[in-house]
């Protein structure tokens, strides 16, 4: 299984960016995954890999990874968690258990 990659900022002056990076966490303890941050601020490469990674060079942190695989962002997570499909979000093995068809006899 890869691991689930946030890019955020420690940096930033926005409020949004901050509540979104929060709502990002808290989402993701309370589904219990493990997750690495990465930190855009300590580098500019590091945004500039996020921002290539996601497709989309105006992309603002946060931003989320399985592995190499782009998920999606902070709006896009919420939305999954509304609808109770973060785990599909996030690209992982589903934990439910496949439809059996019956068979007549």
């Amino acid at each position: 299984m890869s691991t689930i990659r946030v890019y955020y900022t420690s940096v930033t002056g926005s409020r949004e960016v901050k509540q979104r990076q929060s709502e990002v966490i808290k989402i993701l303890d309370v589904n219990r995954m493990k997750y690495e941050l990465i930190d855009v601020s300590v580098s500019e490469n590091l945004l500039q890999e996020m921002r290539e990674k996601a497709g989309n060079p105006t992309a603002i942190p946060p931003q989320i990874f399985n592995g190499e695989d782009y998920c999606g962002d902070s709006k896009m997570l919420y939305e999954a968690t509304e609808n109770e499909e973060v785990w599909k979000f996030l690209k992982m093995a589903s934990i439910e258990k496949p439809a059996r068809e019956e068979i007549a006899a």
